[in-house]
C-alpha cells in the first residue's frame, strides 16, 4: 500500500486479473462468454410478472420479512401482511404474487396479500363451477344480509339466503363458521353472492323424496302447524310439507282455518293424494271423522221445523246449516209468499239464527231444501173473503213495468193496475208518470184469479167516469178555450176545461194569417171528433175562422141570388103589361136594367 497526498491506495495482489474490461469480464471469447452466461441464468428461475410463487423465509427486519423465490434477488414484504402466521419463521414455504421483477430501486415486488385473494378467487371459480359446498365465517352485518368471508375475501349472503324461514334477527350468525354454496359470480366487479338457504332446501328434497316414496293414501299421519293461509293450512310432516285445505278442515263451513287450528299445533291428518314429481301432498282432517248426514236424527223429516246458523248467502238464496256439515237451501222463492223475488239480503243477512220448515230431503244426496215462509199461513188461502170484487184498499207501490205497476196489498199479496186503469182523463204512456215507487195508493179489486194467484186493480175506478159528463160538454161543433201543452210530429195536446185532454191535427193549429199557434198559447178551438169509447176528443183552430169564412161566403151568395130574382120578376111584369110602351117607359126600363145589371 503506498500513500500519496493522504489517499491511500491498495496494491492489487499477485493473482488479480489485469485483463478484465470495464464491464467486469475477462478478455473471453465469444463462445466462453457465452457458456458462462448460460451457465449463470440457469441458476435463477423463470418467472413471470403477476404470477403466483412459493418463497422461502430467509430472514427478518424489523417491519418486513425477507423471502426467497429463486430469482436474483431477495424481496420485502410488510410483516402486516403475515397476521394470520403469528409463528412464521426462517425456512417457512409461502405463496406470494409476484408484482415486479424489479421497481425503481431496483427491488424485487411481492405481495401475499394479493396472492391470497387471486387464490381465493380461483377456489371460488372453482367450487362455483362444480357446484361445491365450502365453510366461511361470518364477519359482520351489513344492509339485506351478511357479511361472510371466504378464501380469505369477503362474500355477501342476503337475508333471504340464511334459512328456509324469514329471519328477523341476523346478528346471532355472526361470529359463526357455517356451510354455503357459492351461487353468483360477477367477475366484472369480483363479487361473490353465496346461499346457506340452498343447502337445506337440498337436504329437505332429499327428505321429501325419502318420505314421498313411503307415503299411501289413507294413511295417517302426525304433522305441525307450520304456516296458515285464508286457503290452507301448511303440515309439516317431518321434512316435507303438505296442503290441508279449507274445504277439508271441516265437515262445517269456516271462513278462516284459525276458527280451528293454532300455529305449532300437533294434529293427526290423512294423505288424500300426492304427486311424485311436484312432490305435492294433499292432506285431510275432517275425513277422520264420519260425515255428519251418516248420522242425521230420526226428527230430520220433511214437514220437520228446525233451527240453524245462515253460512252462506247467494243470488238465488241462502244456507242454513242446523248441525256441522248438515246445510239445506232456502231459496228466495220460499222466503215470502209475494210472487215478485226480491233479494235474500232483504230477509237475512250471515249469521243470522233462523227457524225454517223442511221441503225435501234427500239423505243419499245430501242434499235438504228449506222455507220460511211455510212458517206463515198462505194469504190466498181465503184470498176472496178479504179482497172481494168492487172492494176498496191502499197498498203500496213495489214495481213497475212498461205496461202497469204492481201494489202490494200485504206480505204476499200483490195486484197490477195496468197504465190504462190510472186516470180516466189522462194519457199516461208508464206509470212513472203518475207515481213513484215505495209510494202509497189507494186501489179497487177489478178481478181475482185464484188460481194463478193474481189479482187485477184499478185506480180511476174509485172515482165514477167522467167522460159520461164530458159526452154532453164537448159536443162536436162546440168551442172551448184550450192551451198548448206539448207539439210533436203530427199532433199537438191539447189541456181543455175540467182537466180532459184533446188532441189537434198540426194543420188544424193554423191561424188565418197563416201562423200557426204555439206552445204554452191559449186560444179557442172547435170540437170536430169525440169517441167516448177510446176517450179521445179531436179539436181544431183553423176550424174556427175557417167557418167564419164559408159562412159569410153562403151570405152574400143567397143575396146576389135574391136580388136576381127580384129583377127577373120585375121585367115580367112589365113584358105582361096591355099599355103599350112610350119612349119614357122604354128609357125607364133601360135605366132598371142597368141598374140591376150593376148590382149583379
Amino acid at each position: 500500500m503506498t500513500k500519496n497526498n493522504n489517499i491511500q491506495f491498495e496494491t492489487p495482489g499477485a493473482d488479480f486479473d489485469w485483463s478484465m474490461d470495464k464491464a467486469g469480464f475477462g478478455n473471453y471469447s465469444k463462445d466462453e462468454r457465452a457458456t458462462l452466461e448460460s451457465l449463470y441464468e440457469q441458476t435463477l428461475s423463470t418467472i413471470a410478472e403477476k404470477e403466483i410463487v412459493k418463497g422461502t423465509v430467509v430472514g427478518f427486519t424489523e417491519k418486513e420479512v425477507v423471502l426467497n423465490i429463486g430469482f436474483k434477488s431477495d424481496g420485502l414484504i410488510a410483516k402486516t401482511e403475515f397476521r394470520d402466521m403469528p409463528e412464521l419463521k426462517v425456512g417457512d414455504v409461502v405463496e406470494v404474487l409476484l408484482e415486479n421483477k424489479e421497481d425503481a430501486l431496483g427491488q424485487l415486488v411481492l405481495s401475499r396479500k394479493k396472492a391470497m385473494s387471486e387464490r381465493a378467487w380461483d377456489n371460488i371459480m372453482k367450487c362455483f363451477e362444480n357446484d361445491e359446498i365450502v365453510n366461511g365465517f361470518v364477519k359482520s352485518r351489513t344492509k339485506g344480509g351478511l357479511v361472510v368471508e371466504l378464501f380469505g375475501i369477503d362474500t355477501f349472503l342476503p337475508g333471504s339466503q340464511i334459512d328456509t324461514k324469514p329471519i328477523k334477527d341476523y346478528d346471532i350468525y355472526v361470529g359463526q363458521t357455517m356451510p354455503f354454496k357459492v351461487v353468483k359470480v360477477n367477475h366484472q366487479f369480483k363479487n361473490v353472492v353465496i346461499s346457506h338457504k340452498v343447502l337445506i332446501e337440498e337436504d329437505i328434497e332429499k327428505q321429501k323424496s325419502d318420505i314421498l316414496s313411503k307415503l299411501e293414501k289413507g294413511q295417517v299421519l302426525e304433522g305441525t302447524v307450520k304456516n296458515m293461509t285464508s286457503f290452507g293450512v301448511f303440515i309439516d310432516l317431518g321434512g316435507v310439507d303438505g296442503l290441508l285445505h279449507i274445504t277439508d278442515i271441516s265437515w262445517g263451513r269456516i271462513n278462516h282455518p284459525e276458527e280451528v287450528l293454532k300455529m305449532d299445533q300437533k294434529i293427526n291428518i290423512v294423505v288424500l293424494d300426492f304427486d311424485d314429481e311436484k312432490k305435492r301432498i294433499s292432506l285431510g282432517l275432517k275425513q277422520l271423522s264420519a260425515h255428519p248426514w251418516d248420522s242425521l236424527a230420526d226428527t230430520l223429516v220433511v214437514g220437520a221445523t228446525v233451527k240453524g246458523k245462515i253460512v252462506n248467502i247467494a243470488d238465488y238464496g241462502a244456507f242454513l246449516e242446523i248441525a256441522p256439515g248438515v246445510e239445506g237451501l232456502i231459496h228466495v222463492s220460499e222466503m215470502s209468499w209475494s210472487q215478485h223475488l226480491r233479494s235474500p239480503q232483504d230477509f237475512m243477512k250471515l249469521g243470522d239464527e233462523v227457524e225454517a220448515v223442511i221441503l225435501t230431503l234427500e239423505k243419499e244426496e245430501r242434499k235438504m231444501s228449506l222455507g220460511i215462509k211455510q212458517l206463515k199461513a198462505d194469504p190466498w188461502l181465503n184470498i176472496n173473503e178479504r179482497y172481494p170484487l168492487g172492494s176498496r184498499h191502499k197498498g203500496v207501490v213495489r214495481n213497475m213495468t212498461n205496461y202497469g205497476l204492481f201494489v202490494e196489498l200485504e206480505e204476499g199479496v200483490d195486484g197490477l193496475v195496468h197504465v190504462s186503469d190510472l186516470s180516466w182523463t189522462k194519457k199516461i204512456k208508464h206509470p212513472a208518470e203518475f207515481v213513484k215507487k215505495d209510494q202509497e195508493l189507494d186501489v179497487m179489486v177489478l178481478e181475482v184469479d185464484l188460481e194463478n194467484r193474481r189479482l187485477s186493480l184499478g185506480h180511476k175506478q174509485l172515482d165514477e167516469n167522467p167522460w159520461d159528463t164530458f159526452e154532453t160538454i164537448f159536443t162536436v161543433g162546440s168551442v172551448h178555450e184550450g192551451t198548448v201543452l206539448k207539439i210533436e210530429d203530427k199532433s199537438a195536446t191539447i189541456a181543455l176545461p175540467y182537466g180532459v185532454e184533446g188532441y189537434a191535427p198540426i194543420k188544424q193549429l193554423q191561424r188565418e194569417d197563416k201562423t200557426t199557434v204555439k206552445e204554452d198559447e191559449v186560444v179557442d178551438f172547435k170540437v170536430t171528433e169525440f169517441n167516448k169509447e177510446n176517450k179521445r176528443i179531436v179539436v181544431s183552430h183553423t176550424a174556427l175562422w175557417k167557418a167564419d169564412a164559408i159562412e159569410e161566403k153562403k151570405v152574400d151568395e143567397k143575396k146576389r141570388t135574391d136580388d136576381k130574382d127580384k129583377a127577373t120578376k120585375a121585367a115580367k111584369k112589365l113584358n105582361d103589361s096591355n099599355e103599350k110602351s112610350t119612349f119614357a117607359d122604354v128609357e125607364g126600363f133601360a135605366a132598371l136594367k142597368a141598374q140591376l145589371e150593376k148590382k149583379d
